[in-house]
């Protein structure tokens, strides 16, 4: 999206010019540099510390699965007892035997109990950890600027928020577990197996040591295949998600065909990198069943042989057999677990991109406060841009906004009017300059009272999926119905409200679909007299009204103001007509500064705006 555009709304999908249906190749975005294996673990690590919920459970759930380990070690030492010390001479010794199986017994119990707990254990911290992901990956995206907001895909972002997490949901839940209690029973499997025979445990384990080379290299792969994965999910969701909210423009256009295919083209990239990334995963999975099987036949082969000059008794054979069964064991599910583990850090490294996003509009601590009633305004020499090194959007802009006074901002798309009133709501900093609003420079202001004494109307009237009543209380949570019914009267709005199915208590849809454009508008004021701020910004929306519609929100905004200052973006010049002060914008420079009849008189570029605009009327 252009940077000096800011007054423009584009179709969905018409960023970089492009019509809606021309969507992005999805496969066309570069990958970024990806880590090693150190860098992988680096990231599980980071990500595990982005989610201290989950680590508050796993000390516990660590010391079950090495309780479940340990006794599940236990039931081949029993069994080893019972065939050397139980069967002697070809006697049975039928209390020593009886006492061993009820231990046996006990232990399997105590396993299985172990095992629940610490899987429940862990479920519980992993549904913690995951709902304090999602809550600072969301609120981290809501403090970013409008700068950067614009440089990411929205799309992106909802997945960070839901996809993602749902891939480290699977990794937590079970991965996780299977992770802690495989390698605790790999451990200590392999210290009883050096109890038992210390030459077949070393013959185990180098029968094993060519899989640590290849899950090395199969991992990177895997990394690298589900990175990538992530990046085409982001993408179909991106696609997807702009195509249903510009369902209208896409119909009105008649290019539900070519939307289609590009949709597809999407998915069918992320069907594509899956299927590779499954590939690596096809791959784990018999490697490990054939060096495990091998390894297995090995120790059961050497050790009929060469058993009996190692010193190794029946029991202590069949008890090695089943250690080694134990030792093996993980690597049947090392295929599952492991593919989920690089899904997982793929998953991480894009959550923690977000949260690596920086916050270029802090809020200051603990920040001062703002005084009640109009507020002035001082803009001290302000330049802005979007992105790092972008072309500047206002440059060297300063004015002096009077408490009380009626301002309107005019100026041609792109003039930079639109971010102008942005500044002034602080959704981003100046990169230069400063904003000074009731003799306080914006950036120490508390975000609390900046959110109480400046309000924002946008042009759209964005409305949430809930009644009108509470949409209005968005503007002030403690307002009483009292009070929101009061907001309505004292814009003269009765009689519309009189008018709706279920008045106040009229739910609006999404994005208040179900009301018209100047309906959301209505509301939209409505909030901001409930919220009463010193400085009130509005970007008119009167264009696409009916004249009933039109005339309620021009009275609307005349009450509106009273008592208060407004800075309107002046669509029409009507507005700036009645404005105490307008301010004229061109190229990103405040280029006049007047009284509507200085500035006509003056004949410069407001006048030529004037005479545009009138010659359009009379049209």
């Amino acid at each position: 999206m252009s940077r000096l555009a800011d007054d423009d709304v584009l179709p969905p999908g018409a960023r970089d010019g492009g019509t809606p249906n021309e969507l992005a190749d999805p496969s066309a975005a570069p990958e970024p540099e990806l880590p090693d294996l150190d860098g992988s673990l680096a990231v599980l690590r980071q990500g595990l510390e982005a989610a201290p919920e989950f680590r508050s459970g796993l000390r516990g759930a660590i010391v079950l699965a090495m309780l479940s380990a340990v006794g599940r070690l236990t039931v081949p030492l029993l069994f080893q007892q019972i065939l050397d010390r139980g069967v002697r001479d070809g006697d049975l010794r039928v209390g020593f035997v009886t006492t061993l199986c009820v231990a046996a017994f006990v232990v399997v119990g105590v396993v299985l109990i172990a095992q629940r707990f610490a899987s429940l254990r862990l479920w519980i911290s992993s549904e913690s950890a995951l709902a304090g992901l999602r809550t600072r990956t969301f609120a981290h995206i809501h403090r970013l600027s409008i700068s950067v907001q614009n440089e990411e895909k929205r799309g992106a972002l909802v997945s960070r928020v839901t996809n993602d997490v749902d891939t480290i949901a699977q990794f937590l839940e079970w991965g996780g577990i299977s992770w802690i209690v495989c390698v605790t029973l790999m451990v200590g499997a392999f210290a009883a197996m050096l109890v038992c025979s210390w030459q077949l445990a070393l013959i185990a384990l180098a029968m094993l040591l060519p899989l640590v080379p290849i899950l090395r290299f199969l991992q990177r792969g895997m990394v690298r295949a589900y990175d990538r994965v992530r990046s085409r999910v982001s993408d179909t969701l991106t696609h997807i998600s702009e195509v249903v909210m510009g369902a209208a423009v896409v119909r009105a256009y008649g290019v539900e065909e070519r939307t289609t295919a590009t949709i597809d083209e999407a998915i069918d990239a992320q069907y594509q990198q899956q299927v590779r990334a499954n590939a690596y995963s096809a791959v784990v999975f018999p490697t490990g069943d054939l060096i495990g099987s091998t390894a297995m036949a090995t120790v059961i082969g050497l050790g009929a042989w060469l058993g009996p000059d190692w010193g190794l008794t029946s029991g202590r054979l069949v008890a090695m057999v089943f250690l080694v069964a134990l030792f093996l064991e993980p690597l049947a599910e090392l295929s599952e677990s492991f593919d989920q583990t690089q899904n997982a850090i793929a998953g991480f490294r894009k959550i923690l991109g977000v949260l690596a996003l920086p916050v270029e509009v802090p809020d200051p601590e603990p920040g001062v406060e703002l005084d009640d009633g109009a507020l002035d305004v001082r803009v001290d020499g302000v330049s802005f841009h979007y992105g790092s090194g972008g072309p500047l959007v206002l440059d060297d802009v300063s004015v002096y906004l009077p408490a009380g006074s009626h301002v309107a901002v005019v100026g041609e798309t792109g003039s930079g009017k639109t971010t102008f009133a942005k500044l002034l709501c602080r959704l981003a900093d100046p990169v230069g300059g400063a904003v000074v609003v009731g003799g306080r420079d914006l950036r120490q202001v508390s975000g609390a009272a900046r959110r109480r004494s400046i309000r924002l109307v946008p042009q759209d009237g964005f409305l949430f999926d809930v009644s009108i009543r509470e949409n209005i209380r968005l503007g002030r949570p403690d307002a009483t119905d009292a009070e929101i019914d009061a907001a309505f009267g004292e814009l003269g709005l009765d009689d519309w409200v009189a008018r709706l199915p279920a008045g106040l208590d009229t739910r609006v849809g999404e994005r208040g679909d179900s009301m018209s454009v100047g309906e959301r508008q209505l509301v939209a004021l409505a909030r901001a007299q409930v919220a009463s701020p010193g400085l009130l910004i509005l970007d008119e929306a009167t264009s696409a009204v009916d004249p009933d519609t039109e005339q309620a929100i021009a009275r609307a905004l005349a009450r509106l103001g009273e008592g208060r200052t407004t800075v309107a973006i002046a669509h029409r010049l009507s507005t700036a007509e009645a404005a105490d002060l307008v301010l004229v914008f061109d190229q990103g420079h405040l280029v006049e500064q007047g009284a509507h009849a200085e500035l006509v008189a003056l004949g410069g570029r407001y006048a030529a705006l004037y005479d545009s605009w009138l010659g359009n009327t009379k049209a």
